[in-house]
């Protein structure tokens, strides 16, 4: 990557417009950036032939990226990779705009994905669609996608009422249904929390050949917000994108639930509805000691840091 591209700072930016700017300056130095409609923005950093695909939403880019890069584009510079960003400016269009089809036909036609040897598409909710959806283009792919709705067709999937306007969308022409999207692939991973009745819908319509359907519970409601609060997203990406990805170390890895209170909280209360009434209590209290000891840890730093301030007072 330039020095420019380093130098150009996209957590400053103060309205959508100017970060989208910046990332056009980016693009102009590594790559690519293409307007896609009024709704969505191509982005492309070249590195070597190993490609992320990534679906992301620019509103949640900057609200929850410390230096407001895509997840695509921060763990490519890290390893010196190439990304194709996929960015929505408008909130949950699942990608279905004409302009996003047609770029991706286009890709085909030039045969764009054809010069990588590792290509990996990637996503969450309706990123995670399109990670699937778009798959096609690049035969041999893989995919990892969180917690994926599957279609919004009100014929297949009525029961998903959280989008009712995006109904209106088209998922029945190109690169619709995504699940029909998938056979070329060489192998792809969903997933998703068992214990959110829509996205275990949508995660059983996706049992296919080729597709792991790897389970984690009490999650909560946004798979993906918890998989960054662990600390595990990016890892699982790279696990992924290396082939090394297996339902065995996808388990190593959620491991760091044991020392997630919103997990334990949640584990809690499921276990309390059941007839395990021990279990109950050794995760209440689980649960309990870590709370403590994240509120002792807090009141030591903030002691430190009162300690500090008074030293350099004095």
């Amino acid at each position: 990557m330039t020095s420019e591209f380093n130098e150009i700072d996209l957590n400053t930016a103060q309205t959508e417009a100017e970060w989208l700017a910046r990332l056009e300056e980016i693009g102009d130095e590594v790559g690519m950036f293409l307007p896609l409609g009024a709704h969505h923005a191509a982005f492309f950093a070249d590195g070597d032939d190993t490609l992320l695909v990534s679906f992301e939403a620019a509103a949640d880019i900057r609200a929850n990226h410390d230096d407001q890069r895509p997840r695509a584009l921060r763990i490519a510079q890290r390893h010196g990779w190439s990304c194709l960003v996929i960015v929505a400016r408008a909130a949950e269009r699942f990608f279905r705009d004409e302009e996003v089809l047609d770029f991706f036909d286009a890709q085909i036609d030039a045969s764009f994905f054809e010069g990588f040897r590792r290509v990996l598409f990637f996503g969450a909710g309706s990123g995670g669609y399109a990670a699937c959806a778009f798959s096609i283009a690049a035969p041999g792919a893989t995919v990892l996608a969180i917690a994926p709705v599957s279609t919004l067709d009100p014929e297949i999937a009525p029961w998903d009422r959280r989008f009712l306007s995006q109904r209106r969308l088209d998922f029945r022409t190109r690169f619709g249904f995504a699940p029909a999207m998938m056979e070329g692939l060489r192998k792809a991973f969903v997933v998703y929390d068992p214990m959110q009745a829509v996205d275990a819908m949508h995660a059983t319509i996706f049992r296919i050949p080729l597709v792991t359907l790897l389970r984690s519970p009490a999650l909560g409601p946004d798979t993906a917000a918890a998989l960054e609060r662990l600390g595990v997203y990016d890892r699982l990406v790279e696990v992924t994108l290396r082939g090394r990805l297996t339902p065995l170390r996808f388990a190593e890895l959620m491991r760091k639930r044991r020392q997630d209170a919103a997990y334990l909280q949640a584990l809690v209360q499921r276990l309390s509805q059941s007839d395990h009434p021990a279990l109950t209590v050794v995760a209440a209290r689980h649960a309990l000691g870590l709370k403590d000891n994240q509120s002792a840890r807090k009141t030591v730093s903030e002691t430190g840091d009162i300690a500090q301030d008074d030293l350099t007072s004095n």
